[in-house]
């Protein structure tokens, strides 16, 4: 009953938005009365928590899983480019639901979420940078990890919501050449 009602929760945040979503329409949704939603979850706050928190793993495990399986790998390009695949493709992969969330919801709402997958990423890709010291001119692979995800995270998002004339493979090959013109450029240390 509680994977049914978070189903409808989600379903009805991505087609009608935050404002619209309401306990009443997700019990229609799930096809229960309202007092059974109340049973489980005891206002939409918890319920969109709740989808967040779900959401939010599966976009942290999709990215995570490419960087981690690719971490021992020699070299970079491969692992850039599965890495940037796989977070376009999590978050391709319910673009109504990336938008209220980016655009609708309540920074507050998600915010714990949104930094743990951040930090998570981070810490792969700072593992990463620090044990290839030759591959990369970056001083400080933390500090180098905390711009790279966020400027990646950005870009996504913002490709994936705003749907500008730039194809998914040209966008991918533009990300790589970030990436790694920036890992590769000399900088003061």
């Amino acid at each position: 009953m509680v994977d049914r009602i978070v189903a409808a929760g989600r379903a009805v945040l991505a087609e009608e938005g935050y404002d619209a979503c309401s306990t009443n329409r997700i019990a229609a949704r799930a096809g229960v009365s309202p007092g059974s939603v109340y049973q489980y979850f005891p206002d939409k706050a918890a319920i969109v928590a709740a989808v967040i928190e779900g959401w939010s793993d599966e976009t942290a495990e999709r990215v995570a899983a490419s960087l981690a399986d690719r971490v021992g790998e020699p070299g970079g390009i491969g692992m850039v480019r599965a890495t940037i695949e796989a977070l376009l493709s999590a978050l391709e992969a319910d673009p109504e639901l990336l938008r209220v969330v980016s655009e609708e919801l309540p920074l507050a709402q998600h915010k714990d979420r949104r930094t743990a997958l951040e930090r998570r990423v981070r810490e792969l890709t700072a593992t990463w940078l620090a044990v290839r010291p030759g591959a990369s001119t970056v001083p400080e692979p933390a500090v180098s990890a905390w711009v790279l995800v966020l400027a990646l995270e950005n870009l996504a998002v913002r490709w994936v919501l705003d749907s500008p004339p730039v194809p998914r493979e040209r966008l991918v090959e533009e990300l790589v050449a970030l990436v790694t013109g920036y890992l590769s450029v000399p900088r003061p240390g």
